[in-house]
């Protein structure tokens, strides 16, 4: 059964008005599929589905990213992915099933998968806590993030949450500071890490995987630092305002793109991701190809300072900073120990026939 957002009533009605014209043996009795029509009425419902989500405001966008029926993180890591092999718990306390996590192949390649997942019914949705992750979900995370670093397999991570689980016990077990320790942890791997908002991306529980070298989003995902009810909440007191509220906040794909906050936009099926799973796993494999190749010749050290950054430009080219520094001054500055290390990447080819020149010279000599 299709679940409809409030908006999408007309399409509804027509979607109703198809099946039944489908259905030979409908409510009014025995009758003729009458094709005619029923070409008629797919072309008119594709019409309005693209004047209508072409048309959509920040708040129905956000409904959108939240469908029920919108793929989940267990659909792109089974569709996408190869010889999956989930791996569970921090090693602390215990397992998050919040979060999928574990190694596969892309492509004949090696990658750690992520994904935070909402679950697919209200069985699934109450034993995955909704996508919200606890602090045992990011510490399980930061242990493999750093078990693929060690490893040199780059990481793919799938953003679906409303935000970080708030709940007591959570943040006992220091919810702050898995969130600030999965920052850090992304911040310093030298593997190429791609994050992908395919639903919600919500608060500190998306950010603390969205620290990637590439953060994508699907057409019509979000990605904001609190819910439109929460700012409407806080800022108007008025729930309803939500509307405001999403347009304030900037969180779609589109405004996001401009404010250099996300680098790609996923294009989505007309209706929205649900309509056309297969068109959306294409367009997710294509891309996710695509900024894989992109980092497949940098060094590690390249890597690390591409992703630093990145994020050291935020902001600055849109004026929200006082200072005047252009984007090219903002560079991650290396210590000597670090340069040391970088030009030795660069140029290990030598390094490594310096002890075999100097071998076969001391050999040499003791000859002669």
């Amino acid at each position: 059964m299709k679940n409809y957002l409030n908006f999408e009533n007309e399409i509804k009605n027509l979607e109703l008005e198809l099946e039944n014209l489908k259905d030979p043996y409908n409510q009014s009795g025995l009758s003729k599929v009458d094709t005619d029509k029923i070409s008629i009425l797919q072309n008119e419902i594709e019409s309005k589905l693209e004047k209508i989500y072409s048309n959509l405001n920040a708040w129905e966008t956000a409904l959108v990213a939240r469908h029920e029926d919108r793929p989940k993180a267990k659909f792109f890591i089974d569709n996408l992915f190869e010889d999956f092999v989930s791996l569970s718990g921090d090693r602390f306390y215990g397992e998050d099933k919040s979060v999928i996590s574990g190694f596969a192949k892309f492509e004949g390649k090696s990658v750690l998968v992520i994904g935070q997942e909402k679950g697919e019914d209200l069985e699934t949705r109450i034993d995955r806590n909704f996508g919200m992750m606890r602090p045992e979900g990011y510490r399980k995370t930061i242990r493999l993030m750093n078990l693929a670093n060690k490893f040199r397999i780059p990481i793919v991570v799938f953003i679906d949450t409303p935000g970080a689980y708030p709940g007591v016990g959570a943040e006992e077990r220091g919810q702050a500071e898995a969130i600030a320790r999965s920052i850090e942890c992304s911040m310093d791997l030298n593997v190429p890490t791609i994050s992908i908002i395919i639903g919600e991306g919500g608060s500190g529980g998306a950010i603390a995987l969205a620290s990637s070298n590439k953060v994508l989003m699907l057409e019509n995902a979000i990605y904001s630092v609190i819910s439109p009810e929460g700012c409407a909440t806080i800022l108007w007191r008025d729930p309803k305002k939500t509307l405001e509220a999403s347009e304030a906040m900037k969180m779609s794909a589109k405004d996001l793109l401009k404010l250099e906050i996300i680098d790609e936009i996923i294009p989505e099926p007309t209706g929205g991701a649900h309509r056309d799973r297969d068109l959306i796993l294409d367009n997710v494999r294509g891309s996710l190809r695509k900024n894989l190749d992109y980092f497949s010749n940098m060094s590690h050290d390249e890597i690390l300072i591409h992703r630093k950054n990145k994020f050291l430009s935020i902001g600055r080219s849109k004026g929200f900073v006082s200072n005047k520094n252009t984007s090219e001054n903002l560079v991650m500055k290396m210590n000597l120990i670090n340069k040391i290390k970088f030009y030795i990447n660069k140029n290990k080819n030598i390094f490594y026939a310096i002890p075999v020149l100097l071998i076969l010279i001391t050999i040499v000599f003791f000859v002669l």
